[in-house]
C-alpha cells in the first residue's frame, strides 16, 4: 500500500501515506467559496495520490452552515464562523487551522490604486467611491459590513454596492468596469484583469481563518482525516502561499 501511494504523488508525506485506508472513498467536502482556486489544484493531487474521489460544495458562510446542519458530508474546509455556529458546530469534529487571509481593495488593471494607508483615508476613499463589489453572503462580506458600521458609513455604502453571488463575480465586475472597487479578501482580488490589491490599514485588517474538520457522522472518517492532514503538508502549504493564502 505504501509503495502505491508514494508512486502516486511524491508530495504526500510518509505519515499521511501510512494513515490512508485500504479502500478508496468518495468524499463530500464543504469548502469556502473563496478557496475554489487552491482546491482546484490540491483536490486532483490528493485524488491521484490516494484513489479517493472528492466532491466539493463551494458556498458562502450561511449556506455552508445550512449544508452542514441539514445534509451529510465528510469534511469541511471552511471559515471558522461555520464550525462555531450554533446550527452546525455539533456536526464537526475537532477543527485545525489551515490558512488565513487578510482584506484589501482592488481596481481594474491599469487604473490608479487607492491610498487607503490609514483609517481616515480608507473611509474617505469608500465614501467617494462610485461603486464597489463584494460577496455579501460570506464571512468576508459580513466582516466588511461590520467594518463599515464601525466607521459609521454603512448607510452611505449600501447604494454603492454591486453584490455578487460568488467570489468569481467580484473579479469579473471589477475587471469589466462594472464596479470601481473590489473589496474582499486579498487572495481573491489577486487575479488577472485587476491591479494587485491594496491591503486594509492595519487597524481594520481582520484575518479570516479557514479551518479543516471531519464530520462527526462521516462513514469515511479515516479518508476525510487524510484529506485534512494533506492540507497541512508542505506540498499543500506551497500551493496556498502561491495563491495568496497564509498557511496555519
Amino acid at each position: 500500500m505504501r509503495t502505491m501511494l508514494m508512486a502516486g504523488a511524491a508530495g504526500l508525506s510518509l505519515a499521511l501515506a501510512v494513515a490512508l485506508p485500504a479502500n478508496a472513498a468518495e468524499l463530500k467536502i464543504l469548502a469556502g467559496g473563496s478557496m475554489t482556486g487552491p482546491m482546484k489544484e490540491l483536490g486532483p493531487r490528493f485524488e491521484k495520490a490516494t484513489g479517493h474521489k472528492l466532491t466539493f460544495v463551494y458556498a458562502g458562510t450561511p449556506e455552508l452552515i445550512r449544508q452542514a446542519a441539514s445534509a451529510p458530508f465528510d469534511a469541511g474546509f471552511v471559515p471558522i464562523p461555520v464550525v462555531q455556529s450554533a446550527q452546525a458546530r455539533d456536526k464537526f469534529g475537532p477543527s485545525v487551522p489551515v490558512g488565513r487571509v487578510g482584506y484589501g481593495v482592488s481596481v481594474k488593471a491599469g487604473a490608479r490604486k487607492p491610498d487607503i494607508s490609514t483609517v481616515e483615508k480608507f473611509k474617505d476613499v469608500m465614501l467617494k467611491a462610485q461603486s464597489y463589489t463584494l460577496y455579501p453572503e460570506s464571512a468576508s462580506g459580513a466582516i466588511i459590513a461590520k467594518t463599515f458600521e464601525k466607521l459609521g458609513i454603512a448607510e452611505q455604502m449600501k447604494p454603492k454596492l454591486k453584490a455578487q453571488a460568488n467570489p468569481a463575480g467580484i473579479v469579473k465586475a471589477v475587471a469589466s468596469g462594472e464596479a470601481q472597487y473590489g473589496v474582499f479578501v486579498t487572495h481573491v482580488l489577486t487575479a488577472p484583469g485587476l491591479e494587485p490589491p491594496v491591503p486594509f490599514p492595519a487597524e481594520l485588517d481582520h484575518q479570516l481563518v479557514f479551518v479543516g474538520a471531519v464530520a462527526k457522522a462521516s462513514p469515511n472518517a479515516a479518508a476525510a482525516q487524510a484529506f485534512i492532514d494533506y492540507l497541512r503538508t508542505p506540498e499543500a502549504v506551497a500551493v496556498f502561499k502561491a495563491k495568496g493564502v497564509t498557511p496555519g
